[in-house]
């Protein structure tokens, strides 16, 4: 919960588990139109539905995928990087292939990332 408070020369807010009474005080100083409440609609991530779909696509194709494409690199950037080829990447991240350990130690130090997330 976001609570703000704006008057000539003063403005303050207070962030977190904001006690009723304290937003009423508020209230009752500064009067309503000067007081914003604003209410959390944050929720954890693991519990919305996309998630739980997402997750349950997961794979290390995937990952790879989505690393290649955040550091900004082609596939036939990345093979080139890797001494292979755009093909077998394409097969790595679609899954045709599985990636190896030593493979996925060289990632990960491109990436900058555990191997284990390739595995």
């Amino acid at each position: 919960m976001l609570v703000v408070v704006r008057r000539p020369h003063t403005e303050f807010s207070l962030n977190g588990d904001v006690p009723r009474k304290l937003i009423q005080s508020l209230i009752s100083e500064y009067g309503p139109d000067n007081v914003k409440i604003e209410e959390d609609d944050m929720m954890n991530v693991e519990d919305m539905e996309w998630y739980k779909e997402e997750a349950a696509d997961d794979s290390p194709g995937k990952a790879l995928r989505f690393y290649r494409r955040l550091k900004g690199l082609t596939q036939p950037e990345l093979a080139a990087m890797l001494g292979t080829t755009k093909q077998f990447i394409s097969n790595l991240e679609n899954n045709r292939k599985p990636i190896s350990r030593m493979m996925a130690k060289k990632l990960s130090g491109i990436f900058n990332v555990p191997a284990s997330r390739f595995i």
